[in-house]
């Protein structure tokens, strides 16, 4: 990764923050987004500082429709362009569709799927002047199961399910309007553990009722994940453009 200029959204924790520790070397430039927690999202950026790479921290709410623009603008500045951009702001909504209002649905789509959207508009002329010039240019979005997995025997989460499916929908877009530039892939996590002390999407009973669904018989990390995004953002994946790599376990959908 060295000399990129990358920036990663929802990076003050959990797939985010593993994604920048594992994209942080000599020579990298880091964009380490939050939306609120500027302490976690400084704590990130001191553990890249300490691996040699240069971070600065950006704040903003997704769900604006002006922040997107604005945070990549501010990205470009601060780090002297732009070669990677990995899209992770979000959050899981179990809401049944019955009880889901327009409001938390919106809340959703606007933070995964327009968040999304706004994020590649705006990183597109950056992204394609640094592909265009040799670099190694990629957009990265971080998807989820949710949007595959619709069993009688796991929990549903109708929002985000429909959020991250339009984003893996735009993202095969994207790779065919940038190709041969830029590279668009989608990572699809599993279940994945959250940071200690982070609030989790289902209870204990409900992850280990869960573990036998898994062939590799854990929880995901975080750093897998991470491990996936890195991959997809290095000279390796140079041949792989508008692919959904799951990182699961080896669940069965």
């Amino acid at each position: 990764m060295a000399e990129r200029r990358i920036l990663i959204t929802g990076a003050s924790s959990g797939i985010g923050a593993a994604t920048a520790r594992a994209m942080a070397v000599p020579g990298a430039a880091i964009g380490v987004h939050c939306r609120g927690n500027r302490a976690g999202a400084e704590a990130v950026a001191a553990e890249l500082r300490a691996a040699g790479a240069t971070a600065v921290v950006l704040v903003g709410d997704l769900t604006d429709p002006a922040v997107p623009a604005r945070l990549v603008e501010e990205a470009a500045a601060a780090l002297g362009g732009l070669d990677v951009l990995v899209a992770n702001a979000g959050f899981a909504d179990r809401t049944p569709v019955s009880a889901l209002t327009d409001e938390g649905f919106a809340r959703s789509a606007d933070t995964v799927l327009w968040g999304f959207l706004r994020l590649a508009r705006a990183a597109g002329p950056h992204l394609l002047r640094a592909g265009e010039a040799g670099g190694l240019a990629r957009m990265i979005a971080i998807s989820s199961f949710v949007a595959h997995s619709f069993r009688t025997d796991t929990t549903v989460f109708p929002a985000s399910a429909a959020a991250k499916a339009g984003v893996e929908a735009l993202m095969r877009s994207l790779a065919l309007e940038w190709a041969p530039h830029v590279t668009v892939n989608a990572v699809v996590p599993g279940y994945t553990q959250k940071d200690a002390g982070a609030h989790a999407a289902l209870d204990t009973a409900a992850w280990e009722a869960i573990l036998p669904r898994i062939p590799l018989r854990r929880l995901g990390t975080p750093a897998d994940v991470a491990a996936a995004v890195a991959f997809l953002a290095s000279p390796g994946a140079s041949y792989i453009t508008g692919q959904a790599i799951h990182v699961s376990g080896g669940v069965v959908i």
